[in-house]
């Protein structure tokens, strides 16, 4: 099993709050797994080629002009694939945490992939209206994908977490942990690195510092995730238990897919388990 942290998306600069750090734009943190059977995994999207290409239409003038994506194509998940030496079509699956616009964007660049996704988010993104429309952009999955929704497994957990482990070739390698509150059907997703877990929090909060003990938010990210909740009880519920977790096992690496200065980290060798072999834009 190798893991690749890359950065699919570069987007505002976000000022530090805890000493020593430096501004960093924010980043679409996404994991490439290689798995031992030579399967390729891809952990969230990002933003992709189409995005890049037709952004206002993809992903809407007010979020362009509110986030100030980069729209790089070398930050493009396809990108990140052709430097490690894939092709697109080696992704066999995609795992999301969600159908946010930045998190599913680069899915019209793997056509062929199958597309796990919580079966709550799935009905939420696909039958969205309104105001959903600003999170939710049906452009990006116009192409038809290979849906694999998946339920609640009751039953099964994860280190105390409800878990869903059902998925079909990668059962109990990679595994959906429900973390609603963000969106409906918002997940992390934990990988099996043998020794210890990465968990993608995907927005489930946007800061490590809100991961101490006490917290320590960033006032802007913390608006932001305030003003994206479709739950307040959730999203701060499942904030608390995964702060726990994060101080009672220390087998466990929780990252947030918009904090650059944990993708950074990463990059560094901050987890011996996991690789890159390059570092993204904004992450230098």
């Amino acid at each position: 099993m190798q893991v690749h942290h890359i950065n699919c998306g570069s987007l505002r600069v976000i000022d530090p709050v805890i000493p020593g750090e430096e501004p960093l734009p924010a980043v679409c943190h996404c994991l490439l797994v290689e798995t031992d059977t030579g399967d390729l995994v891809l952990v969230e999207t990002g933003i992709g080629t189409a995005d890049i290409a037709d952004p206002i239409h993809r992903l809407g003038a007010a979020w362009v002009e509110m986030v100030q994506p980069a729209l790089a194509e070398d930050e493009t998940a396809v990108a990140h694939l052709r430097r490690l030496g894939h092709q697109p079509q080696d992704v066999r699956d995609i795992v999301l945490t969600h159908l946010d616009l930045d998190h599913a964007g680069g899915l019209t660049d793997f056509p062929d992939a199958r597309v796990h996704v919580h079966e709550a988010e799935h009905r939420a993104a696909t039958t969205a209206s309104g105001r959903l429309l600003t999170r939710y952009r049906p452009p990006q999955w116009a192409h038809q994908p290979r849906w694999q929704p998946h339920p609640d497994t009751s039953g099964e957990h994860w280190f105390g977490f409800e878990a869903v482990r059902d998925i079909d070739g990668l059962a109990n390698t990679i595994v959906l942990i429900p973390l609603a509150g963000h969106t409906r059907g918002h997940t992390g997703i934990a990988v099996d690195l043998g020794d210890r877990w990465l968990l993608h929090a995907g927005d489930a909060f946007y800061y490590h510092g809100e991961l101490n003990q006490p917290p320590r938010p960033h006032p802007v990210m913390q608006f932001l995730a305030e003003a994206n909740e479709t739950d307040r009880h959730q999203r701060i519920s499942n904030l608390e238990r995964l702060r726990h977790l994060h101080h009672d096992t220390a087998t466990i690496d929780i990252f947030a897919a918009h904090d650059p200065w944990t993708l950074q980290h990463h990059l560094r060798g901050g987890n011996a388990s996991a690789s890159s072999t390059e570092t993204p834009a904004g992450c230098r």
